[in-house]
């Protein structure tokens, strides 16, 4: 009996937090067995591509992939993993898979491509909130009469990013750190876009490295802080011009007795970042993000036992229990001029973290880290048994099994063996003139 063909059109290839969330969509549909899965691979801004080459455990998804971006039919499932806006029904049942949006309302372009499709899947309860709210009226641009209303009227649920438990776990770590001198060190992972004011960064980066200089500022012990991070690549420019950003920041702030600031630039593998979270100089991870569809990063991180401190609001906090990590308060305020693009509009909010917290808790974990451990394991056991590949996929089973429609099934055509047929002879008559 064939399959029901599933289209999935992805970054499957690149290094970038939806290359990841491809990665794992696609190797759990073809789990399921159900379905005979094809991939379209795709770009994902300027991301790198070689994720795959580079990681022989995914070798496999080359099997799936299609040499011509040419479809020869329609498939009954076309999936498409990326933002909204480029969201286009070509199957018979159409599915878009999003991490969605960080501040508090989607663009309309985003909410017409959702209403496009006959199922979305958001990543947290945060993504599908704000693409359900996020409502526009629509006027001609010609007469400005009223056209009706943008809004997503259609089918959605929420479909976590689970971690792979395999890979992400406690181990004994054998990367180097070997120019840090300290034994205590803040891990922050997540790439830094955009040279904005300090505290506007989608990331908020900037707030991280000025709050960090101030809380250890002339203190005879201080932590470190390891920063992760890359514009769009490992180019030698890309990191020579973070480096002059963390060096304009500490310029901002009055002392010349500053915690030091380790740069970790590049691609990692899985197994290479596992292994740093595991580094036993790394104590936790930090992060004052403005907003996440998800945050893959804290929750890998979560899996290590160790804390995390980061802002109480948006995707991540779907996963991490304020019970055994530290949420940091603050307010919605507006996205600055200098973030506002195509995607996250000048009149959207997102979140601001409250800086006396963020100084009393780095201060605090840093001092009195033995409080926060065994809170830390618990989270850890909460993430592992609830938010695992293994339960995303589960889920990821129901919903198809509950949204597809039953497709007519493809049969192939045989037709009757025929016997040869033998003409009789004929008889060669001659006339005679």
């Amino acid at each position: 009996m064939s399959k029901p063909v599933f289209v999935i059109s992805c970054a499957i290839d690149t290094y970038s937090g939806y290359g990841a969330r491809s990665r794992d969509v696609v190797k759990a549909i073809i789990e399921l067995d159900k379905y005979e899965v094809k991939v379209l691979p795709q770009r994902w801004g300027n991301t790198p591509f070689g994720f795959i080459e580079a990681n022989p455990e995914w070798k496999f998804l080359e099997n799936h992939i299609l040499p011509n971006p040419q479809l020869s039919s329609q498939p009954e499932i076309w999936c498409q993993i990326t933002v909204p806006n480029e969201f286009q029904p070509i199957g018979k049942y159409n599915i878009g898979i999003t991490a969605g949006i960080e501040s508090t309302i989607a663009p309309a372009e985003w909410v017409e491509g959702c209403q496009r499709m006959d199922l979305i899947l958001g990543s947290s309860n945060h993504t599908i909130d704000i693409l359900r709210n996020s409502k526009f009226e629509k006027r001609d641009q010609q007469t400005n009469q009223s056209m009706g209303n943008i809004e997503w009227t259609r089918d959605g649920e929420v479909l976590f990013e689970g971690a792979n438990t395999e890979v992400y776990k406690p181990v004994k770590s054998n990367f180097k750190l070997p120019d840090m001198k300290e034994d205590f060190a803040y891990l922050f992972v997540g790439h830094w876009i955009g040279n904005t004011p300090i505290g506007e960064d989608r990331k908020n980066i900037t707030l991280l490295i000025k709050a960090f200089y101030e809380t250890f500022k002339n203190k005879s012990k201080k932590p470190a802080l390891i920063l992760k991070t890359t514009q769009v690549g490992a180019s030698y420019m890309d990191r020579n011009e973070l480096v002059k950003r963390i060096k304009a920041i500490s310029s901002t702030v009055n002392s010349k007795n500053l915690p030091n600031i380790y740069l970790l630039h590049g691609e990692f593998t899985d197994s290479e970042m596992n292994e740093l979270y595991n580094h036993p100089k790394v104590k936790a991870m930090v992060s004052l993000t403005k907003g996440e569809g998800f945050g893959r990063p804290l929750l890998e991180f979560s899996l290590t036992n160790k804390p995390i401190i980061t802002t109480n609001w948006s995707g991540h906090t779907d996963y991490l229990n304020p019970e055994y990590t530290t949420l940091l308060p603050g307010q919605l305020t507006n996205i600055h001029p200098s973030t506002a693009n195509g995607m996250l509009l000048q009149e959207a909010q997102w979140f601001s973290v409250d800086h006396g917290h963020v100084g009393h808790y780095l201060k605090d974990v840093f001092e009195n880290y033995k409080n926060y451990t065994d809170n830390a394991k618990r989270q850890g056991f909460h993430s592992r048994t609830k938010f695992s590949f293994e339960a995303m996929k589960e889920k990821l089973d129901t919903i198809l099994t509950q949204k597809l429609p039953d497709f007519p099934k493809r049969v192939e055509l045989k037709l009757p063996q025929l016997n040869r047929i033998e003409l009789p002879k004929l008889k060669k008559v001659e006339v005679n003139g």
